[in-house]
């Protein structure tokens, strides 16, 4: 499996833009649940946008929606919702630490879960300082719901680690994590609506409109995705002005440079044209080195290096809208549409797995 830990796009406030160690006996344990989710049968029942995908280490797979997750073993589906203990339906990711607990990041807490009950571990969540941004072999970051900062569990601490004073360039923007991504070099990625934070552990890079030299006023960033690849170039998708490229100290817009921002947008949000790259929620590469993309309106795109592939309706797909892309641990691709389906790419053509 490869170890780079695979985040997958978040979810933050759905009206704006889809319109510690752990013992796993843990006796009494505040805010934990004994309660078993119930085993269902094999068709998967979510009917809502699946916002994260991820394959735990013995091979299930999780599969988070505004409805809960489910968990797939091969056979059959297992639920878990608010009447399980998750301190909300509406999933944000979910990771697996180095004890094979999984960690479930929903909007408004975090549980994990020890192959038992869940456990809520909001309440456990410390506020810290600014001395207290480190890292660690074991960390696993989330998304803080509207908080301008970032939780971080280090293998025995659950961290609350707000964002140095970040500066306000557009007010209708928040420094609110939509996505998170690790990269090369210790470095970890924190997309905001406003900007990036890189940290590797001893200082912070910050990517937003001023550094990057955009007017908010005609095309603000407004970040939901991230993804270093395997090169080390840092692609950060946004909902209006499409993907940007970062390689080394040069950022463009990847889609304008490739033409697939319509001559008409007003890249702010607006819906947009077929066979355009504006509004970018889910970014992964695959085995061979291609780079992939969920758009909002215009469906799924592959890039080669050179060329650049859509896939729509079209192409068998039930949606153009993929939220989420995750690369499971045999290297195949499974795409999680804004309908509840899911899809793998087999090398040629999608397949509809849910």
């Amino acid at each position: 499996m490869n170890k780079r830990i695979k985040l997958i796009p978040l979810i933050l406030i759905w009206t704006l833009n889809f319109s510690c160690a752990q013992q796993e006996s843990a006796d009494h344990e505040p805010g934990k649940t004994e309660r078993v989710a119930t085993s269902e049968a094999d068709t998967l029942k979510f009917t809502s946008a699946i916002s994260a995908i991820f394959q735990d280490s013995k091979g299930n797979y999780w599969l988070g929606s505004k409805e809960g997750v489910a968990v797939y073993n091969g056979n059959s589906f297992t639920y878990f919702t608010t009447n399980e203990g998750l301190p909300d339906n509406q999933i944000l990711s979910i990771q697996e630490d180095q004890n094979g607990i999984i960690w479930l990041a929903a909007q408004n807490g975090i549980s994990s879960y020890n192959g038992k009950s869940l456990q809520d571990e909001t309440r456990a969540i410390t506020e810290s300082s600014r001395a207290d941004w480190e890292q660690s072999d074991n960390d696993l970051w989330f998304a803080a719901g509207i908080k301008e900062g970032v939780y971080r569990y280090d293998g025995n601490t659950l961290n609350y680690l707000a964002f140095p004073k970040p500066k306000v360039i557009n007010p209708n923007n928040l420094y609110a994590v939509t996505s998170i991504a690790k990269g090369l070099n210790n470095m970890v990625w924190l997309g905001t609506y406003a900007g990036v934070f890189g940290y590797n552990g001893k200082e912070f890079k910050i990517i937003n409109d001023e550094t990057i030299g955009l007017d908010v006023e005609v095309a603000p960033l407004h970040i939901r995705s991230l993804f270093e690849d395997a090169k080390g170039r840092l692609w950060i998708g946004n909902n209006g002005i499409g993907v940007l490229l970062k390689e080394g100290d040069s950022i463009i817009n990847f889609s304008e440079k490739n033409n697939l921002i319509h001559p008409a947008s007003k890249r702010k949000g607006g819906p947009s044209m077929p066979g355009t790259l504006e509004h970018v929620f889910a970014i992964a590469e695959d085995e061979e080195g291609n780079i992939w993309f969920g758009d909002r309106d215009a469906g799924i795109w592959k890039y080669d290096g050179v060329k650049l592939t859509n896939y729509t309706k079209k192409d068998g797909l039930t949606n153009d809208f993929a939220l989420s892309i995750f690369k499971d641990n045999n290297g195949l691709l499974w795409f999680g549409m804004a309908d509840g389906s899911i899809y793998q790419f087999n090398g040629k053509a999608f397949e509809k797995k849910f």
